[in-house]
């Protein structure tokens, strides 16, 4: 239907971002969520070009910048709680991205008390002189950490 009456009163794409000062396709990734970035500059100029108000440009921002949901804190479950409990004879613990124990048996929390629920096991690793103790090859097991080593100044 080229050269007919437009089904649709408005601007094209095309138009939207011309007057925006932007290219038809970043406009078109914008539009369909392929974009999830532009910028606060890109943002005003959109909604200047769709003259917009103060609270549909407050809507445009909140919609193309939402909040990030928060990381929920790392927990364990009871289950994997009962499950490491049951084990009597190897020492278990279960830690979190941070390095934080989320969970541990008592035949672990026996070997050292940074292996308690709370304790962060990097941390020890480099700061607690009786944990250096505990492992056979301390050296090697931190050099696998090395970008946290350095991190927290230790050569």
């Amino acid at each position: 239907m080229s050269g007919g009456r437009r089904r649709v009163v408005g601007l094209r794409r095309e138009e939207v971002a011309l007057l925006a000062g932007i290219s038809p396709e970043y406009y078109l990734r914008l539009e369909q969520g392929r974009d999830l970035h532009p910028s606060d500059q890109v943002l005003a100029s959109l909604a200047e070009a769709l003259r917009l108000d103060s609270d549909a440009t407050a809507y445009l921002r909140a919609i193309a910048r939402p909040a990030r949901p928060r990381r929920s804190k790392d927990t364990a479950s009871r289950h994997l709680q009962a499950l490491i409990d049951g084990w009597p004879t190897p020492a278990a613990y279960v830690q979190g991205r941070g390095f934080t124990v989320l969970a541990a048996n008592r035949l672990a929390v026996a070997l050292s008390r940074h292996f308690s629920v709370g304790s962060n096991t990097l941390r020890a690793a480099f700061l607690e002189p009786d944990l250096r103790e505990l492992y056979r090859d301390w050296d090697g097991m931190t050099a696998k950490t090395d970008p946290f080593r350095r991190s927290l100044g230790r050569p």
